[in-house]
């Protein structure tokens, strides 16, 4: 059950905020992503609160045309969780489950002003939890919404209008525990073989919201998914379960990269449904905090504000580097649905393949595709 407060970070363990508890790696995240429905531009933004490790972080990283340029800011939390700010970055509850406003004043030439609106109440997806050996790895829930956004992104001196009427993306809000900060010194015993195969796809069309992730073992077996679809306006708990899915990915030559991939569903009256899903543009989720191996979310990074710049060449950034393997491709969407219904949305495609997995005929952990 959802409720307002599960807006705000201010949770302590992987259940909605009615319930509480403690744990050194656990967090509280706001994650957003953005997108023109040319393709040519995208952004995403995170910001991290931990609680026991007493720090707070965030990233805006903007892409356009396969340059992307980021920045990433940490400090201290003292202790206060409310405060979701850091430095020039902030994130304000408009309205509780429906409206955000993600801003960064300009820093080292990189800045945005702009407003998201949900299009349908945020899904719950199913809890995550995952051990390795006896070892916790994952437990966390985590609300996803799509919307619109509006406003504005500059960067460089040059400006974006952000138009409600060609813009949209997701967010979402998600808490528990998971690794962050300092990796743990102590080794697992016995010694396990990385092993994560992860999509996650939200998917905005003209009318409707598309959702899709799945988490498979090195055998191919799903330990955490769910397919559904929100119509706009749908209230809690009024999305479409889709079942009998399949997602049929096809990967570059060599590659662990998704070349293409087709999505296949049935709906509750029995009705067939498939999704191909065509890559348009490659975002480096490092570029936001995610696995980077300096900037990598919860890590110290002194006791005053931290602020720094990258950027990259996305289009020749190396699949097989570990801070690579983690991308969104931003892809265009293509639905066939019963009758001959059909529409043409946008998405990103957000994948994790590190290790084996049967289906794909990894057997190492980065072999790429034959």
């Amino acid at each position: 059950m959802l409720t307002a407060g599960d807006e705000y970070p201010i949770h302590q363990t992987p259940e909605p905020i009615a319930f509480s508890g403690s744990d050194r790696n656990f967090y509280d995240r706001y994650f957003f992503n953005g997108y023109s429905d040319d393709g040519k531009t995208f952004f995403a933004a995170a910001m991290g609160v931990y609680p026991h490790l007493n720090i707070i972080d965030g990233a805006v990283s903007v892409w356009r045309e396969g340059k992307q340029s980021s920045i990433f800011l940490s400090r201290p939390l003292n202790m206060e969780r409310m405060d979701t700010f850091v430095g020039p970055l902030s994130v304000t509850v408009l309205e509780p489950l429906k409206r955000i406003r993600l801003k960064l004043e300009e820093t080292d030439g990189i800045a945005l002003d702009v407003e998201f609106t949900g299009r349908a109440f945020p899904i719950e997806e199913p809890r995550f939890t995952r051990r390795i050996g006896p070892r916790m790895m994952m437990d966390l829930t985590r609300m996803t919404q799509n919307g619109r956004w509006a406003g504005k992104l500059r960067i460089d001196g040059k400006e974006f209008p952000v138009d409600p009427k060609s813009w949209s993306g997701t967010r979402d809000r998600s808490w528990g525990v998971r690794p962050i900060g300092a990796p743990d010194a102590q080794p697992s015993i016995p010694p396990v073989p990385p092993q994560f195969y992860w999509i996650w796809a939200p998917t905005n069309f003209p009318n409707a919201s598309l959702f899709y992730h799945v988490n498979h073992d090195e055998h191919g077996d799903a330990w955490n998914t769910r397919t559904s679809i929100s119509p706009d306006g749908a209230p809690q708990g009024a999305g479409i379960h889709l079942g009998d899915v399949n997602m049929d990915v096809r990967y570059a030559k060599g590659t662990r990269r998704m070349a293409s991939a087709t999505l296949s569903a049935m709906d509750p009256s029995g009705r067939q449904h498939t999704v191909d899903f065509e890559p348009m543009g490659t975002f480096l989720m490092k570029g936001i905090g995610y696995g980077h191996s300096k900037y990598r979310h919860g890590v110290f990074q002194g006791d005053q504000l931290m602020k720094a710049r990258e950027d990259y060449d996305t289009t020749s950034a190396a699949w097989s580097e570990l801070e690579n393997l983690h991308i969104q491709e931003i892809v265009r969407a293509t639905h066939k649905g019963p009758d001959g219904l059909g529409a043409v949305g946008f998405g990103a495609y957000e994948q994790l393949f590190l290790g084996k997995h049967a289906p794909s005929g990894f057997k190492d952990i980065l072999d790429g595709a034959a």
